[in-house]
């Protein structure tokens, strides 16, 4: 069994959280198809007329799958126990949080840039397929020895707001202050992927934007994971990491998302 206190489960725990977000996204993709098609098709014509390997392989699938993921929910069940209290903000506390993190964003930028350092030749060259010279040009990368990257103030007040999951950002591999990408652990190529997509989606976004929509979108999921942003970024890093992985353009990935509404954590599934 995993635990979070041991590093090499925390990197295990990162990684399974973003297959499992992959797996999400693309069963939401399977359902929206299954209801079209239940929208123009009787089950009777689909029983009657419907190529019997692909019925019979896709009601095999969704029985396999119904089956893991209901023994999924007995297990979350049982470590839960009690059902959690729905934490509500008001919209006035919405906006703070959103100005607290602005804030946190830009104080950390201004605390490493002066030690940051350029992507080397190398590192340029493993990256350039998927973002722009001109962004890659820009950021800067600061390696950490002996020290991580603090949590913010305001973590003391958000959990006694009832937020207990908050993002665990000393034991995170890389962090993104707009062009800064700050590394706790040593950079390797997917984890400067990683920060690279977060500072594309700054670029695009804007700080005030990101902040907004990572807030709102925490408010409601309450798991860093499954905020938009982070989960695109994860699903992005996996296509990366893939071997044999096809070539594509991060910047196009991250103004289709935010031009399609899908980094709001409501409208996800509307836009999947």
């Amino acid at each position: 069994m995993y635990s979070w206190h041991d590093p090499e489960d925390r990197v295990s725990i990162l990684e399974m959280n973003a297959e499992l977000r992959h797996a999400e996204l693309e069963l939401l993709s399977a359902h929206c198809a299954t209801y079209q098609l239940r929208l123009r098709f009787s089950t009777d014509d689909l029983a009657r007329f419907g190529q019997r390997d692909v019925l019979r392989k896709s009601v095999e699938a969704a029985n396999s799958l119904r089956e893991f993921y209901n023994s999924i929910e007995k297990k979350i069940q049982q470590a839960d126990g009690a059902p959690e209290t729905a934490v509500r903000l008001s919209e006035e506390r919405v906006l703070e949080a959103v100005s607290l993190v602005c804030a946190y964003l830009r104080e950390q930028r201004e605390r490493y840039l002066p030690s940051g350092v350029a992507l080397t030749r190398d590192l340029k060259a493993a990256m350039w397929p998927y973002f722009s010279p001109a962004l890659l040009d820009e950021v800067r990368i600061v390696q950490l020895n002996g020290e991580r990257v603090p949590y913010p103030s305001f973590y003391a007040e958000a959990r006694a707001l009832g937020f207990a999951n908050l993002p665990e950002i000393a034991h995170m591999s890389s962090l993104t202050f707009l062009d800064v990408l700050v590394f706790n652990e040593k950079l390797i190529e997917r984890s400067l992927f990683h920060a690279l997509v977060h500072a594309v989606q700054f670029q695009v976004l804007g700080l005030e934007r990101y902040s907004e929509l990572f807030v709102r979108s925490f408010v409601n999921t309450k798991l860093h994971f499954t905020v938009p942003l982070e989960a695109h970024a994860f699903s992005l890093e996996s296509k990366f990491f893939q071997p044999a992985a096809e070539r594509f353009s991060v910047e196009q990935q991250v103004r289709l998302w935010a031009e399609q509404g899908r980094y709001a954590a409501t409208s996800l599934a509307a836009h999947r």
